[in-house]
């Protein structure tokens, strides 16, 4: 199972020291920190990511997969149900399930820690079971520290040096008496120099992405005097668009127009202050909206204004819904693990609910854990006429996900992160959390614009 908390993924690269009290990174690839909303369903245990153009921020998968195309992470690693914790869904089908194993990984400082005193070591203790594989990474320059491991197996200790304000990703596997592995993921962020604090800027600068992806800065520090914050983070785009900040919370801050950015235009993002400027810039490539019907079972998927294929799907259950809205695509994996142990979906005898090792075709939705991804488990009976999955969108495949003529391959290998997948009719009464992963869509303009810290 996996635990990470902190989903950032994606190499970061120096954008610039804004005045001396706000450094700003731009963040390579695409996820997000969980930032809590609503979720419930299946757990994500590890994954195989499609993207490798660097080292990533968070941990590696635990079975390795070819890369895709430069927009998604090296590897990357999912939220799972904690106390305050958000849960993943995915498909509940309990083919090929396995026992869950006995080893329990813990890492200290704990996922998602900021403020760690550089001279405080990362430790990473498994009880009933042996470390196989532990690494803690510079998410910036991909820079490893040293550690050693205990004769026994039992526990590693960071020995080299942490770096002040530098997040860090920590990634450890282990095995348990019968063999059975488990991973444990984090990402931690270290003190940084007297009134400094750190923000993360997504997209990274150079990319391509699609028309519903937000401007995304996370900070490592709550952020008191917001309005000279943003005032220092200027948006804009080619197409003329207004673009407007809004904020999460104290950590995050997006920036997004009122309508999806316009297919072919560049945004720019200037940081300033004191005297320092550095741009950041992106492309909007094509737009495509993809909507899930879950009524009809029905996925029609529109380029450029033109419907270019229909696909049949199969999504939430009765019992675990599909949320309903607007949702965009923020990673994309060419498999991951998925056990439905990691959220408490277990059976009477305790083994998790499922447990599927490579779920191929996986795109994030939500940090809440909705996935779209592919099924191979499913019959043609299920796609197009039955949901019944905890949440996720299923699309037919096949194990391995080695078939390019499936759905799920041609939806995967034609969509890129900051797409947008509309799902509407489900049963599902929740409200889709604007903050749950890029869901920024779902606010009205009128409520976006009031959340503005510079009016």
């Amino acid at each position: 199972m996996i635990t990470a908390r902190n989903r950032r993924t994606g190499l970061m690269a120096t954008a610039g020291v804004i005045g001396g009290a706000l450094a700003l990174t731009a963040l390579g690839g695409t996820g997000y920190a969980a930032t809590g909303g609503n979720g419930s369903g299946a757990g994500v245990a590890s994954q195989a990511p499609t993207q490798s153009p660097a080292p990533a921020q968070t941990p590696a998968p635990a079975s390795a997969a070819a890369p895709a195309s430069a927009a998604a992470p090296a590897s990357a690693a999912a939220p799972v149900s904690a106390a305050g914790q958000a849960q993943t869904k995915t498909q509940g089908d309990q083919t090929g399930a396995q026992a869950a194993s006995d080893a329990r990984i813990k890492i200290t400082p704990a996922a998602g820690s900021y403020s760690v005193a550089v001279g405080t070591p990362v430790v990473v203790t498994v009880s009933d079971g042996k470390l196989t594989k532990v690494t803690v990474t510079a998410v910036a320059s991909g820079t490893e520290v040293a550690g050693s491991l205990s004769a026994d197996g039992t526990s590693w200790k960071s020995t080299g040096p942490l770096t002040r304000a530098t997040k860090y990703q920590v990634a450890s596997e282990a095995v348990d008496a019968q063999g059975r592995s488990v991973t444990e993921n984090a990402t931690i962020s270290t003190v940084s120099p007297a009134n400094n604090f750190i923000g993360h800027l997504s997209p990274q600068n150079g990319s391509t992405v699609g028309v519903g992806m937000p401007v995304t800065v996370t900070f490592g520090k709550a952020v008191g005097d917001k309005a000279a914050v943003q005032s220092a983070i200027k948006v804009s785009s080619s197409s003329g668009q207004q673009v407007v900040g809004h904020w999460f919370g104290d950590h995050r801050l997006d920036f997004r127009p009122q309508n999806y950015w316009k297919a072919g235009s560049t945004v720019t993002v200037t940081l300033s202050g004191n005297g320092v400027q550095k741009t950041v810039t992106f492309k909007i490539g094509r737009s495509q909206i993809s909507t899930v019907d879950a009524r009809t079972k029905q996925m029609t998927v529109v380029r450029d204004g033109k419907k270019i294929k229909t696909i049949p799907i199969s999504s939430g259950s009765a019992e675990h819904p599909t949320y309903n809205g607007r949702m965009v695509i923020s990673e994309k994996y060419r498999q991951v693990h998925m056990n439905g142990a990691t959220v408490g979906l277990t059976e009477k005898d305790g083994k998790p609910s499922y447990d599927i090792k490579a779920v191929p075709h996986a795109m994030r939705l939500t940090d809440s854990g909705t996935f779209i991804h592919g099924n191979y488990w499913g019959t043609d009976a299920v796609f197009g006429k039955v949901n019944t999955s905890h949440g996720c969108v299923g699309l037919k495949d096949v194990r391995g996900g080695g078939d390019s003529r499936t759905p799920a391959a041609w939806f995967f290998d034609n969509s890129m992160t900051g797409d947008v997948v509309v799902i509407k009719n489900s049963q599902d009464k929740t409200k889709l959390a604007p903050d749950n992963g890029l869901s920024d869509w779902n606010m009205p303009w009128s409520a976006w614009v009031s959340g503005s810290a510079t009016g």
